[in-house]
């Protein structure tokens, strides 16, 4: 079960997620688990980045940073918010070699997350 305390050891930025939310600590909770149930913008980023689809790809890296933004799951978003920020104005150009792993390591923090 997800707490505020393995948030915080997981790294995730609770005090901004629940200032976002004016301290309302079970609305965070339930923001968090609904953010982290849903992993079809992570499939769909995954299939992207495997088939070279940059502009599939930024898109759902895109809609991931603002959904990892609001709930502060820092661990995930940073990687994200690298690989969307690297893609942004780039999207009729292959994708980065150097950016895959970025995909990579946001589905490893992603699954880490989901076991908490």
């Amino acid at each position: 079960m997800i707490t505020i305390e393995s948030l915080r050891a997981f790294g995730a930025d609770v005090d901004d997620g629940l200032a976002r939310v004016m301290n309302n600590e079970s609305f965070y909770l339930r923001m968090v688990n609904m953010a982290l149930a849903d992993a079809s913008n992570f499939e769909k980023l995954k299939a992207a980045a495997q088939t070279g689809d940059t502009k599939a790809a930024f898109e759902a890296a895109h809609a991931l940073k603002g959904m990892l933004s609001n709930v502060s799951l820092t661990p995930i978003y940073r990687p994200i918010c690298e690989f969307s920020d690297t893609l942004k104005g780039h999207i009729d150009q292959p994708i980065p070699p150097q950016c895959l792993p970025l995909v990579d390591e946001a589905i490893k923090q992603f699954e880490a997350a989901r076991s908490l």
